[in-house]
């Protein structure tokens, strides 16, 4: 297949960019042609807000591109990953204009969320899930925590809904999981357009040994990843199970004050992506202790099955789906003391670690194989491409702002 591939690159790469760049070389290690629009977020630094806000809203810049691009390559369906901010929904357009299909994969829940969680003060919030004007997000200045960035988010999604470019100008959605399926249903998007392929590994790294004797998190250290709830159910834990924590955020210092107390947890600050591989598959399992639904399954969480790692997770969203007690277990979100008597209980249980690498590999070998992937992937290109073909689209119409 001819695929062009677009997606706007995030100023801090994380699991999204990395689902991404497996996804183009899966394709192209099966002999697909593949090209790629990308743009950076660290552009919007020279920006002024108003231009800003009128390109989230519709970009003329990347309609041109887009249509450019189509005339050049002639691809047979566009895929889009990220069109926020600098793409904009524009270029769903531009690819109609040029008589190609499109494709959106539904990573977060931008297209019903402002902030894209669905998580405010700490917790799951669905306030604004099904409103044509998400208010709420506004008001409580969800996005950066700034009310003018989070009004031209709002306004972003508002067109659109009022345009229908959500229900017309995308002819098939890639949902990561059910539990998101089902929130993007509700959230107003065409349930019969929704496909659910998961994310996975590629390359496939192998099972690991598992007897490194330490729990691990990999992750954004931020509120909605549960790094607090993680921090104080080490404090109860002292000594006994030693942690490594991997990554960087915002809550850099709340982790750089807690190593400081306990000297069973090392922060591997700036460890090298490859290195995190390693690092899962000699764990005795992984911690994932998210306050918000997520996305979808979190590729952690699939990195960790790949590897025969069990997990300890939040009870909620895509996680319940998937960790059943064979691959790992569940605590209550956002307590402390639940995750800790769940760790507890896990390391110093052998014997059921054991089993549950086997399940966790198997679960893996079920659900998240590039084989698979690669199969459902092209499904759902031919899905879109048949939606295409079998309907007529309103006329094309562009819109300019700003």
């Amino acid at each position: 297949m001819n695929v062009l591939i677009a997606h706007n690159f995030y100023k801090h790469a994380g699991g999204e960019d990395q689902c991404v760049a497996a996804e183009v070389a899966l394709l192209r290690a099966h002999g697909h042609q593949v090209t790629q629009y990308c743009l950076s977020n660290d552009a919007v630094d020279g920006m002024g807000r108003l231009r800003l806000a009128g390109r989230t809203i519709w970009s003329r810049q990347a309609f041109a591109t887009m249509r450019s691009l189509i005339a050049t390559h002639r691809p047979q369906v566009v895929h889009f990953h990220n069109t926020f901010p600098l793409i904009s929904p524009a270029a769903y357009y531009a690819a109609h204009a040029e008589s190609v299909p499109t494709v959106q994969t539904l990573h977060n829940f931008r297209l019903v969320c402002v902030n894209a969680l669905l998580f405010r003060d700490g917790k799951p919030c669905e306030q604004c899930l099904d409103k044509t004007i998400p208010w709420h997000g506004v008001a409580h200045s969800c996005y950066r925590d700034n009310r003018g960035a989070s009004a031209a988010v709002a306004a972003m999604l508002a067109a659109h809904r009022l345009l229908g470019t959500w229900r017309d100008a995308v002819d098939a959605y890639v949902a990561l999981s059910e539990f998101s399926r089902r929130k993007f249903i509700a959230g107003g998007l065409p349930a019969d357009k929704i496909a659910v392929k998961f994310n996975f590994t590629y390359p496939e790294p192998g099972p690991g040994s598992g007897d490194g004797g330490y729990a691990v998190y990999v992750g954004r250290l931020s509120t909605e990843k549960g790094v607090q709830t993680l921090l104080k159910a080490w404090q109860s834990l002292g000594v006994t199970v030693p942690l490594k924590i991997a990554g960087d955020g915002p809550l850099a210092p709340s982790v750089r004050e807690a190593v400081a107390q306990n000297a069973a947890i090392e922060w591997l600050q700036g460890i090298p992506h490859e290195r995190v591989y390693e690092l899962i598959g000699a764990a005795a399992f992984l911690v994932l202790p998210s306050q918000c639904y997520e996305g979808a399954l979190p590729r952690v969480v699939i990195e960790a099955f790949a590897k025969g790692t069990p997990v300890v997770v939040s009870a909620h969203g895509a996680m319940t789906e998937i960790v059943d007690g064979s691959n790992g277990v569940c605590f209550a979100p956002g307590n402390p003391e639940d995750l800790a008597a769940k760790v507890r209980c896990l390391g110093s249980d052998t014997a059921t670690l054991r089993q549950m690498r086997r399940g966790a590999r198997e679960t893996f070998d079920r659900n998240f194989t590039a084989a698979a992937n690669h199969r459902a992937l092209l499904a759902i290109y031919a899905r879109a491409i048949a939606r295409y073909a079998g309907h007529g689209l309103p006329e094309t119409k562009a819109v300019s702002v700003a």
